[in-house]
């Protein structure tokens, strides 16, 4: 799976993601396990601080599963990322409070309905994206995975009220008779029509 997941990564970069990229200083990988998404996320921004030319950014990965330990990532495991607390926690680890990007690679377990995960998918998606307001800076980047079905829609058009960009993604690990799918959202702005406090 980890072999996987950094083929995915590398796909993603090749296709324009590391475009979210130099710049951002502080990550979030929800989903995290096994790890391999930090562990790139750890080298594009310097996390371990490897690079003395470059400044030093900050990896915070979360998951139900246990994560082995990655030299310049943080983890929160197990944590469910649904739960509010998990929120306030993510909130007291991330520096300023505020991360740059949102990765999610979660997944639920599966029923072997593929409707029903796909709904269960899309949920946990839009769960993560509520949380956005109180984790993401401004013009920041979400990348979500989900599998293509009947809700997508409604995930999509919840991403584009809230960035300026939206597209779908198919990793070229991807197989092709996969629905995985991802959405990458760029330029979060926020709610069109929320009112700021």
């Amino acid at each position: 799976m980890a072999g996987y997941l950094k083929l995915v990564c590398a796909s993603f970069q090749r296709q324009g993601f590391h475009t979210a990229g130099s710049r951002c200083k502080n990550r979030t990988d929800c989903g995290a396990a096994p790890g391999a998404w930090s562990q790139v996320a750890v080298q594009k921004v310097n996390a371990a601080g490897t690079d003395p030319s470059s400044p030093v950014g900050f990896v915070l990965g979360v998951d139900l599963l246990h994560i082995f330990p990655l030299e310049g990532a943080t983890f929160l495991c197990p944590a469910d990322v649904t739960d509010p607390r998990t929120s306030q926690r993510i909130l007291e680890v991330l520096p300023g409070g505020r991360a740059d990007v949102i990765l999610s690679d979660m997944a639920p377990n599966a029923t072997g309905f593929r409707d029903l995960d796909h709904d269960r998918l899309i949920s946990l998606c839009l769960t993560l994206l509520s949380m956005t307001p109180d984790i993401l800076q401004p013009r920041g980047t979400f990348l979500c995975k989900t599998w293509a079905g009947s809700q997508s829609h409604r995930l999509q058009r919840r991403l584009t009220e809230e960035f300026q960009n939206v597209r779908i993604i198919k990793p070229e690990a991807s197989r092709k008779e996969s629905s995985e799918v991802y959405f990458l959202a760029t330029q979060y702005q926020g709610r069109k029509g929320a009112v700021k406090q």
